[in-house]
């Protein structure tokens, strides 16, 4: 991983707060009465905390696919029953 993305990962908000935002901002866009430049730019800034949401998800997914054995190795989960 890159040294900037990692600082960027840094700076980005928690989950909980960058959805809190996002769905302020849907709350302004469905107002209708929103000015034509400050939509678009709302528009921009939901699609950046829509990212970070996704990525953090797609972090945890990576995460949740591992556990750890008694012996602290490391195997994908599987649910019984997958495989038929």
């Amino acid at each position: 991983m890159s040294e900037s993305f990692e600082q960027d990962q840094s700076k980005a908000p928690a989950f909980e707060d960058a959805m809190d935002q996002l769905d302020q901002i849907v709350k302004q866009l469905e107002e209708n009465d929103v000015p034509l430049e400050k939509a678009i730019g709302l528009f921009q800034e939901g699609m950046a905390l829509s990212k970070i949401c996704h990525d953090k998800l797609e972090s945890v997914e990576k995460k949740m696919d591992q556990l750890l054995t008694p012996d602290g190795e490391t195997r994908p989960f599987s649910v019984q029953g997958d495989d038929e």
